[in-house]
């Protein structure tokens, strides 16, 4: 799934090829795709794109008569940059933003069509599709600590619950908690404020490091090569192969549609994690599936 970087970079590929550019017409190849009646699509068309933002892992394009479309790639959502007018062919691919030099196509992957598409107004309709959770860089030590703490969670779940930081999926925590050196299943209540200290540094270095990586691929040519696994991430997506602090292999917790890596010499003083325990703990604190788990909105 797209994540905080990814996203960022999408954006900033898109800001000289769409902005100020007329919207000229949406075609959408999926009835599953648009999630919204009211205001109807129709009355993007025709308009000028004004500003684009994320929110949470969403794309969102302004234009200039006060809508927004937000666009949720989910798990296989991607987004690709083609020739104006291409012909949409083939079941993945969903949706085409028509602009006047170049066409925005959006395709999924696989079977299940998770990502979605929202139409809404204004300020307050961008507020109706944000999930709630805080900005990491527009936050201090303070703010991050209260914000991960309201609920007594393990690190992984708190780190990748949309209601308490914006942006950050299962790919990006698994770095974020190897830069720290801390346990995926270390409660919130558990950390002292040196761990509180380490985890913040991690999350914003973590963050900003592939921010700026994939910024540079974006500023060569429009991101096609979005994915979760690069191979020159530390842990996530490296089951077996040598943690690069330590060399010893990087191990992995599966759990439902969940599956966490991390190095038990780097982050859990040496211990596996795969017993009875941690099933019961994972059964009580993660939701079963990703879907669930994005669709979590804070009340």
């Amino acid at each position: 799934m797209p994540e905080l970087p990814d996203i960022s970079a999408y954006l900033n590929a898109l800001q000289a090829r769409i902005v100020g550019q007329p919207l000229q017409r949406v075609r959408l190849n999926s009835p599953f795709l648009l999630r919204t009646a009211t205001p109807p699509i129709s009355e993007a068309a025709g308009h000028q794109v004004t500003e684009l933002r994320r929110i949470g892992k969403r794309l969102s394009f302004g234009l200039d008569n006060g809508l927004w479309l937000v666009l949720h790639l989910m798990i296989a959502g991607r987004l690709h940059w083609r020739a104006p007018g291409v012909t949409l062919k083939g079941r993945n691919n969903l949706a085409a933003f028509d602009f006047p030099d170049g066409t925005l196509v959006l395709t999924e992957a696989g079977t299940k069509r998770r990502a979605s598409l929202h139409v809404v107004k204004g300020e307050e309709g961008l507020r109706s599709v944000d999930p709630g959770g805080i900005e990491v860089f527009d936050s201090d030590l303070e703010a991050f600590i209260a914000a991960m703490s309201a609920e007594n969670r393990t690190l992984k779940r708190a780190l990748t619950d949309p209601r308490i930081l914006s942006g950050i999926g299962n790919a990006y925590s698994d770095e974020i908690l190897h830069a720290a050196r801390l346990s995926p299943i270390t409660l919130t209540s558990k950390l002292s404020p040196e761990e509180w200290e380490r985890l913040f540094a991690a999350t914003r270095g973590t963050l900003q490091v592939w921010i700026d990586r994939l910024g540079a691929e974006a500023a060569k040519g429009f991101p096609e090569k979005v994915t979760a696994f690069r191979t020159d991430m530390a842990v996530h997506g490296r089951y077996g192969r040598p943690c690069p602090r330590c060399g010893e292999p990087v191990q992995r917790i599966r759990y439902a549609d969940n599956e966490t890596n991390y190095c038990a010499k780097c982050q859990t003083g040496g211990r596996v994690l795969a017993d009875r325990a941690l099933s019961r703990l994972l059964g009580a604190d993660w939701p079963r599936t990703l879907d669930e788990l994005e669709a979590l909105k804070r009340r």
